[in-house]
């Protein structure tokens, strides 16, 4: 009920689709004659939040938070256990329909798993990705990922597929009981830079100790919070993205999914 509910929730709360909608009702009440005054304000509000979060900085602002909250991965010759990506990047109807790979914005996630299986000869890889579609009849990204394991320079003996995860929550679960870690072991868990913060609050909770290995940044850094948009297409797709994921953290949090509404790294033991 969970998977199904949170589709229809964002549809709406989305802020590109909330002020559409807004705008439109504000619309249909100035020229119905209804209520004009407040069909005025309401399509002015629609209007204000598409400049607001196309144009302006405004994407920047809530996105930063979360893409600097785990730092960059920094090399310092410990072992690595294994790497595990999360889905999200890989658009499996298209890629079935036209035969070839096809991956979204979030392909950076790709692009580390194959080289991290190239840094790390003898690590684990694992994939943790479902589908994304209502009912049981999508393909899962795990599947594709394993069909073109080829056309990503990924070993198919090394690959482990955790094929039934549709959400984040699913995808720390259902990892940790496919690898079972034990203590000291270093897993490297891939996922974009503004999703890390949750994935870690998951994987956590689940009792699998993971590094964040950040990558998929929508921000050059916090000069980016004074640059107007060129498009504004490319400020509602951030701000799409972000406020969706701050809405994510509350949620998770209140549904006990995660251990504190922002996770941060933890502190080093000496």
């Amino acid at each position: 009920m969970f998977f199904p509910l949170s589709k229809l929730i964002y549809f709406v709360i989305t802020p590109s689709n909330f002020f559409i909608l807004i705008g439109l009702l504000g619309c249909v009440l100035m020229f119905g004659g209804w209520t004009p005054r407040l069909g005025r304000g309401l399509a002015l509000l629609g209007f204000a939040g598409l400049f607001l979060g196309g144009l302006l900085p405004l994407s920047a602002w809530i996105a930063l938070p979360l893409e600097n909250r785990f730092p960059r991965f920094a090399e310092d010759g410990a072992p690595i256990t294994g790497v595990i990506v999360l889905g999200g990047a890989v658009e499996t109807q298209t890629t079935l329909a036209r035969g070839q790979l096809s991956v979204n914005d979030a392909g950076e996630r790709q692009i580390a798993f194959a080289d991290l299986a190239r840094l790390y000869p003898q690590a684990r890889l694992l994939f943790s990705g479902g589908s994304g579609l209502l009912g049981n009849d999508g393909t899962s990204e795990a599947a594709i990922v394993s069909r073109f394991a080829d056309t990503l320079g990924l070993p198919r003996t090394r690959l482990i597929l955790e094929d039934r995860s549709r959400n984040t929550h699913e995808n720390a679960r259902f990892s940790a009981d496919l690898v079972k870690p034990v203590t000291g072991e270093r897993w490297l868990l891939v996922t974009s830079a503004w999703h890390m913060p949750r994935a870690i609050g998951c994987f956590r909770q689940a009792g699998f100790d993971v590094t964040a290995y950040p990558v998929d940044y929508r921000t050059v850094g916090w000069s980016d919070a004074w640059k107007p948009k060129s498009f504004a297409s490319d400020g509602l797709l951030v701000l799409d993205l972000v406020v969706k994921e701050w809405i994510g953290l509350i949620v998770y949090r209140l549904a006990g999914y995660t251990d504190a509404l922002l996770p941060a790294p933890q502190a080093k033991s000496d």
